[in-house]
């Protein structure tokens, strides 16, 4: 039976562990799901049973395995995967991180994982990359990493490193087809810039040919529809996205900006489709889609949040250009 906390006609937020609510969701009842689970060793909810706070990295890395494998039999065959998860350092004190998330200073140093060195202090740990690697062990297929890069960042006190200023945004599926709405999230380009590229790029595969048939070497390009789309404006979108953070009073951090679920939304979900969210937080997620008119579930292990969500989905929806 599932737990609910509320619901209407187009949000239900469910709340209790991720993985355990999932298990009572059907199977492929949701076609996309859009995520940031709470980083290893970053932050201290001050929930029971609360994701993050595992002995080392490998329990991490595993439990986020069995919560993606069970989202996987949840979600929809076309469906697709957004993961914002973000990297850790393995650190020499043993205390844990307030809820303010400002020190990550858990120990590590005796941690191993398979087929790797010891992680000693000072290390950046690799977490976002462990868990794609386990995930497609698993079964996911890997299409994509996109670099959330920060306009602005939470501030570091560091002196002998640069200092962090992005995330990683995997995009997973489970078939090698699946719905994907390139059109969606095409980015601005200087048309005459294009242009130019294009015609210098359409030469070089006239040559390319030209040179193939008068020497019998393979390599005949079809260059029809790789670098320009008539009719349509603008670009394939990159794999960088560069988007500001957003500051959340009411949770007390810097929680993921809305803009980016709704381009994992636009690209990744059928209109009219449901998203689902297993680490629902302040239900920044649920707002994306809610913007863009599909149904959403939100999981959440604290109540707490579940309300802050409830507070910002009264607010209603908000008067922007959806398609921009």
């Amino acid at each position: 039976m599932m737990p609910f906390y509320y619901t209407d006609e187009q949000v239900t937020l469910l709340l209790g562990d991720a993985l355990k609510v999932l298990r009572t969701l059907p199977e492929g009842s949701v076609d996309c799901i859009v995520t940031s689970p709470p980083y290893y060793g970053l932050r201290d909810y001050g929930t029971e049973g609360q994701y993050g706070l595992e002995a080392t990295p490998a329990e991490y890395v595993e439990t986020m395995r069995a919560v993606f494998a069970e989202s996987r039999r949840v979600l929809a065959d076309d469906g697709t995967l957004w993961l914002n998860i973000g990297d850790s350092y393995a650190h020499s004190g043993s205390g844990r991180q307030g809820a303010s998330g400002d020190r990550a200073d858990r120990t590590f140093t005796a941690e191993r994982m398979p087929g790797t060195a010891a992680v000693p202090p000072k290390n950046l740990i690799g977490i976002p990359w462990r868990v794609a690697f386990a995930l497609q062990d698993d079964g996911w297929i890997l299409r994509s990493e996109i670099i959330w890069a920060k306009r602005n960042l939470m501030p570091e006190a560091v002196k002998d490193r640069p200092t962090r200023a992005h995330e990683q945004v995997f995009l997973f599926t489970k078939q090698p087809r699946y719905w994907y709405d390139a059109d969606a999230i095409r980015e601005e380009s200087s048309s005459a810039a294009q242009d130019a590229h294009n015609q210098r790029y359409a030469r070089q595969y006239q040559a390319h040919t030209a040179r193939a048939a008068t020497t019998g070497q393979p390599g005949n390009v079809n260059s029809v529809g790789i670098h320009s789309r008539p009719g349509k404006g603008g670009r394939n979108a990159r794999t960088v996205w560069t988007i500001s953070q957003t500051p959340n009073s009411q949770a007390h951090f810097a929680t993921f900006p809305q803009e980016l679920p709704e381009r994992c939304i636009k690209a990744g979900c059928r209109p009219g489709g449901t998203v689902l969210d297993p680490f629902s937080g302040s239900g920044t997620t649920g707002a994306a889609a809610r913007q863009l008119g599909r149904r959403y579930i939100g999981i959440d292990l604290n109540p707490a949040y579940h309300d802050l969500a409830k507070e910002r989905f009264a607010q209603g929806v908000l008067d922007f250009d959806a398609s921009a």
